[in-house]
């Protein structure tokens, strides 16, 4: 299993998990953040109010857990509906993931699609 992690603009959220749901990835996690980084794009982005002194931009960061295969795929749809051709689009990891448990029934090894 892996664990794609991806950082995009808060306004590209929506398509990107359209994009994934149309493809039946059905269960991720958006976080809303604010972040900084070498390629952000303050021209095209709100800046934050809540860290002025950090030049912040509001992002979201998404998160999916997959079967192996289906990495590929997922990067791809990610990226595809992800990007504005602008600085500051955001950026995708890929984690290994060694153990998955069911909180409420203590599952463990739960596999994923």
């Amino acid at each position: 299993m892996k664990l794609i992690k991806a950082y995009i603009r808060h306004r590209m959220t929506e398509d990107v998990h359209n994009a994934l749901k149309k493809e039946g990835y059905c269960c991720m996690t958006f976080v809303e953040c604010e972040g900084t980084g070498q390629y952000s794009d303050h021209e095209k982005e709100h800046i934050s109010n809540k860290y002025p002194f950090a030049d912040a931009y509001r992002v979201v960061k998404l998160e999916i857990l997959v079967a192996e295969e289906h990495v590929e795929p997922v990067v791809k749809l990610i990226r595809q509906h992800g990007r504005t051709g602008y600085r500051g689009d955001g950026m995708i990891i890929v984690s290994p993931v060694d153990e998955v448990y069911k909180v409420r029934t203590d599952e463990q090894g739960i596999m994923v699609v």
